[in-house]
C-alpha cells in the first residue's frame, strides 16, 4: 500500500494565459516560498495548482484538458492533490465543480489566501515584490493595477477580476527594486488597462508620475507598456518617453476594430477619425515609436463592408506590430445578446487576410533595418542561434533578432550592439558588432 504521509510534499504550479496570469503564479510561489515549501513552475510535484485562464473559447478549452489531465494523474496515483485557481475557476466554479468533482478544491481570482490555507501555508501581508520569476532573468511583468472599469461588450475580464484597483507607487517602486537586485534589466508593465492607472488612488491619470519613479531604479534600463486603452490616454506619457532613454519606445494599444458601426456595438467609446488621430498624435510625438495593436474579426454584425474597412485602414496605418483575433461568444457580456452571425470559416478567413497585410507590411518594414545597428537584449539561446529582441519588442509576441551561436558567443541577458545583416517577415539576424554594452 501506497504510504503517502511518508514523501514530502511538492507543489506544481501550472500556468495558462496571459502575462497577468504569469505575474499572479510568480506572487503565489513566493508566498509557497516564504512559507518553506517546495514549489516548481511547471515541473513534478504530488501537488498541482492549475492557473487557469477563462477569457475566450480556446483558452478555455485549454484549461479544461489541462484540469482533466491532472484529474486522470491523480486518479492513477501519480499525483496526491489538484487545486484549480484563476480566471476560469472565477468564472464558472459551480459548473466546474458538478462537472469535474476530483478536483480538491477551487479558487477565484480573489483567493490567494484561502488557497495558500489550502496547500497548508499562511498568507504573509508583508510581502512586497517578493515573487519566484519564471520568465528569463532579463525581463520580469510588473502588474501596476488588476480589473477593469471599461464597459467593452465583448470581454469578460471585468466578470473574471472585478473593477480596476491601482497599486500604489511606492509599493510597485519596492517591488521594482527587489527585482532589479536579482538582475531583472527590463520592466514589462501590465495591467488591463494601464492608461486608468491612478484613478482610483490619485483622482488621476498617474502612469507618468510612476513611470518617473521607475526610470531612478538602479539596473532597470528598459521599461515597457503593454495594454494600453485607446480614450482617455495620457499623453504626458509620451513626453516622457521622448526624453527618457529607459522607456522603450513601445506602446501595446489594443484597438479590436475601426468601422465605426462595430467600434459602437462593441461600446469602445471612441470613432475610426477619433483613433486615427490619436494614432497620427503618437507618430508625430514620438516618431521612432512602435506601436502594438490587436483586432477582432467576426463580431456580430460585421459586413464584408466593415471588413473592408477594417482592411484598408490596417493597409493605411502600417503597424509595426499586430495580433488578430477571432470572435469568442462569451456568455454574460452584453454582446451575448446579439446573434453570433458570422460563420466560423468566414472569422478565420478574415484573420488569414488581416495577418497576410500584417506579414507585408512587417517585411518591408524589417527590409528597412537592414544594415542598422540596434541594441538588443539577449533572452535565451535556442538550437544554433542567442535569440535577442530590439526595445520594439516584446517577448513571445513580437520580432526576434537571430545570432548565429556557431560564429559568436553571447551572454543571456546582457545588452548587445547587433548589426543587422538580413531580415524576413517576423525575424532579423545580424552580428555581434562589440563584445557587450555592459
Amino acid at each position: 500500500m501506497r504510504t503517502k504521509t511518508l514523501k514530502k510534499n511538492k507543489i506544481n504550479v501550472v500556468t495558462l494565459g496571459c502575462s497577468k496570469n504569469v505575474y499572479d503564479s510568480e506572487v503565489l510561489m513566493g508566498q509557497l516560498k516564504a512559507n518553506k515549501k517546495d514549489v516548481v513552475h511547471e515541473g513534478e510535484g504530488n501537488i498541482v495548482v492549475i492557473n487557469t485562464c477563462g477569457f475566450i473559447d480556446n483558452a478555455k478549452e485549454e484549461s479544461v484538458n489541462t484540469i482533466l489531465d491532472f484529474v486522470q494523474k491523480k486518479e492513477a496515483g501519480i499525483v496526491d492533490k489538484v487545486f484549480v485557481t484563476g480566471c476560469l475557476s472565477e468564472r464558472y466554479k459551480p459548473d466546474l465543480q458538478k462537472e469535474m468533482p476530483n478536483v480538491d478544491q477551487y479558487f477565484g481570482t480573489t483567493e490567494l489566501p484561502g488557497l495558500l490555507k489550502a496547500l497548508g501555508a499562511d498568507y504573509k501581508h508583508e510581502l512586497i515584490g517578493e515573487r519566484l520569476t519564471t520568465t528569463p532573468k532579463n525581463y520580469a511583468y510588473l502588474k501596476i493595477a488588476e480589473g477593469c472599469d471599461r464597459p467593452c461588450s465583448f470581454c469578460a475580464i471585468p466578470l473574471m477580476r472585478g473593477k480596476h484597483k491601482s497599486k500604489p507607487i511606492e509599493e510597485l517602486v519596492i517591488e521594482s527594486q527587489k527585482l532589479a537586485a536579482k538582475g531583472v534589466r527590463e520592466l514589462i508593465l501590465i495591467a488591463q488597462d494601464l492608461t486608468y492607472y491612478g484613478l482610483d488612488l490619485y483622482k488621476k491619470r498617474n502612469l507618468a508620475e510612476l513611470l518617473e519613479a521607475l526610470v531612478k531604479i538602479e539596473g532597470i534600463e528598459w521599461i515597457r507598456l503593454h495594454y494600453a486603452f485607446p480614450t482617455g490616454f495620457p499623453m504626458d506619457v509620451l513626453d516622457l518617453m521622448k526624453k527618457e532613454p529607459k522607456i522603450c519606445n513601445y506602446l501595446d494599444i489594443p484597438l479590436q476594430h475601426i468601422s465605426d458601426s462595430i467600434l459602437k456595438s462593441m461600446r469602445r467609446g471612441t470613432t475610426q477619425e477619433k483613433t486615427t488621430k490619436l494614432l497620427q498624435d503618437f507618430r508625430a510625438k514620438v516618431p521612432e515609436m512602435t506601436i502594438r495593436t490587436t483586432l477582432i474579426v467576426g463580431y456580430p454584425g460585421e459586413t464584408e463592408e466593415d471588413f473592408q474597412t477594417l482592411k484598408t485602414w490596417v493597409e493605411a496605418m502600417r503597424f509595426e506590430r499586430l495580433g488578430c483575433f477571432t470572435y469568442s461568444h462569451e456568455e454574460n457580456t452584453h454582446a451575448y445578446n446579439l446573434e453570433d452571425n458570422v460563420p466560423e470559416e468566414v472569422k478565420q478567413q478574415r484573420a488569414s487576410e488581416i495577418m497576410e497585410i500584417q506579414s507585408q507590411i512587417s517585411w518591408e518594414l524589417n527590409q528597412e533595418k537592414v544594415g542598422q545597428t540596434l541594441r538588443c537584449i539577449i533572452d535565451r539561446k535556442e538550437g544554433q542561434h542567442f535569440i535577442g529582441r530590439t526595445e520594439f519588442d516584446s517577448p513571445d509576441v513580437d520580432n526576434e533578432v537571430l545570432i548565429d551561436a556557431s560564429k559568436h558567443y553571447l551572454k543571456v541577458g546582457e545588452f548587445v550592439n547587433i548589426h543587422i545583416t538580413e531580415a524576413s517577415d517576423f525575424d532579423l539576424y545580424g552580428d555581434p558588432i562589440i563584445e557587450n554594452l555592459n
